[in-house]
């Protein structure tokens, strides 16, 4: 709509803008009317209008098969358009038109805004399934009446009030009338359903419906006035309301067709299930986020544990192996801290990688410096517990083997996501600037435990590649290509 009324048309942003906000709203006019509607603007010349939106209602058959967004059509071609925009009145005249044998109902309805006409939507009606219309229709059709003066006015959508649209309550999911003190006229069976489910046990028509809401679902303390004034259709507004069996979410919207309150439309849903698969899933969002919580804090005693045997054992080579040992389980640790505090089974891998990385800094504190590049982005738990371990054995391998006692050095951790959505990939470099690899070295053979992990966690778990060759510029260069979601 912005390029077609941007190229076409002489309106301004704040007018699009309020186009925009109506047709955020028709699809209410749409399904009251059971009836097509199309926005159409003039053009900056005046001779000709083009169509800039189009809407199809849900309760009713379409009258147009096609997408009209983008034609156009010259003044004089569709008169009830020309007086529309010309007298600023709603137009009903004239017979019905023909559309591949379809007898289809026209009317005009102008787009005020501050005094000034936008526009006009063309409301046509399939008249091949009419019917005698029931109550429900007919208050259907009196409410489409009044929301199309509100439009001619200037009056509707309201400006102040921009809702999400999306999960705002239909025509179709309840329906209710109320009269200008806020007592109810119509009710739909759906709406009926609804406030049975919050504990009604008798009819809403007759009913003041603010009062009987605050009945059904109390307020603690006093009486909650902001919600009687909501359920009476007093503002327009949307809230939640919920009883001891049911919660419902309400919008109001004041009808005032010539500028005086007549009554007012609440359109509301029963959202009992949904609210309660959401309780569900925040529970369980909770206990998973306990359970990460909880793995972690034994991690971390383990660690301790091992570091504690470390201080107490007499030979080297097995002091060492716990302390490697201790880092291992301190990797893990880390992703689990950092699952604990999320609400979903992902997380942003760059604070684990350079977490990691300050760990295994502290083999050789003030030699060897670690820095990180890139970006890892987010990752799923199961790819980022293993590549933990193997981000630390193979950072850990670099500094003990990587350096000569005495020599300083860097090691650099680079990271770029690529590939296609279908097949992304995490490319990870560990490049250091030590000594290299021996004579004759081959990483797929190489009997070293932390390079049989990163072998078994890359090549297995993760489904990916794992090389480690001499770096063109001096030191080794360990290459790690593992395949992740592209959309992360």
């Amino acid at each position: 709509m912005n390029e077609l009324v941007r190229q076409h048309t002489a309106l301004g942003d704040t007018d699009l803008e309020w186009l925009h906000l109506l047709v955020s709203e028709w699809q209410l006019l749409s399904d009251l009317s059971f009836a097509d509607l199309i926005l159409w603007v003039p053009t900056r010349d005046g001779t000709r209008y083009v169509s800039v939106a189009q809407m199809r209602p849900n309760t009713g058959p379409t009258s147009y098969q096609n997408d009209m967004v983008g034609h156009l059509v010259p003044r004089g071609r569709r008169p009830m358009l020309d007086l529309a925009l010309d007298e600023g009145r709603i137009v009903r005249e004239g017979d019905p038109e023909w559309r591949e044998e379809v007898p289809v109902r026209v009317e005009s309805i102008p787009v005020c805004r501050e005094g000034r006409i936008l526009g006009v939507i063309a409301r046509n009606t399939n008249l091949l399934t009419v019917r005698t219309p029931s109550r429900l229709e007919l208050t259907y059709l009196q409410s489409a009446s009044d929301l199309a003066q509100m439009i001619a006015a200037g009056s509707f959508p309201f400006a102040d009030q921009q809702g999400d649209t999306d999960v705002s309550p239909r025509a179709g999911d309840g329906l209710i009338r109320l009269d200008a003190d806020g007592i109810v006229q119509y009710a739909s069976p759906n709406a009926l359903s609804a406030y049975h489910r919050l504990g009604l046990a008798a009819d809403l028509v007759g009913h003041h419906l603010g009062q009987t809401t605050t009945e059904l679902a109390p307020a603690r303390g006093a009486v909650d006035e902001a919600m009687v004034k909501l359920a009476s259709g007093w503002a327009p507004r949307e809230a939640e309301v919920e009883g001891s069996d049911g919660v419902i979410q309400l919008r109001a919207i004041p009808l005032r067709p010539k500028g005086t309150h007549i009554g007012s439309l609440v359109l509301l849903r029963d959202v009992t299930e949904l609210r309660r698969r959401e309780r569900e899933l925040m529970t369980k969002d909770a206990t998973i986020r306990e359970i990460h919580h909880r793995v972690k804090n034994n991690l971390q005693t383990v660690a301790a544990l091992l570091r504690l045997q470390a201080r107490r054992i007499d030979s080297e080579r097995g002091r060492e192996a716990l302390v490697e040992a201790v880092r291992r389980v301190g990797s893990i640790a880390i992703v689990h801290e950092t699952l604990s505090q999320n609400l979903d089974e992902r997380v942003e891998f760059d604070e684990i990688a350079d977490r990691v990385l300050a760990m295994v800094a502290e083999i050789s504190p003030g030699r060897v410096e670690g820095r990180r590049t890139g970006r890892f982005g987010i990752l799923d738990a199961e790819v980022a517990t293993p590549l933990s371990m193997v981000l630390t054995e193979v950072l850990q391998n670099a500094l003990e083997h990587g350096f000569r006692p005495g020599d300083t050095g860097e090691v650099e951790v680079s990271a770029v996501r690529g590939g296609t959505r279908k097949d992304a990939r995490l490319l990870i470099t560990v490049q250091d600037n030590g000594v290299g690899l021996p004579e004759g070295f081959d990483a797929h053979t190489a009997g070293n435990l932390g390079l049989q992990i990163v072998r078994t966690l890359v090549e297995g778990e993760l489904g990916g590649t794992f090389d480690m060759n001499s770096a063109p510029e001096g030191g080794t260069r360990v290459l790690l290509d593992i395949p992740v979601r592209g959309d992360l």
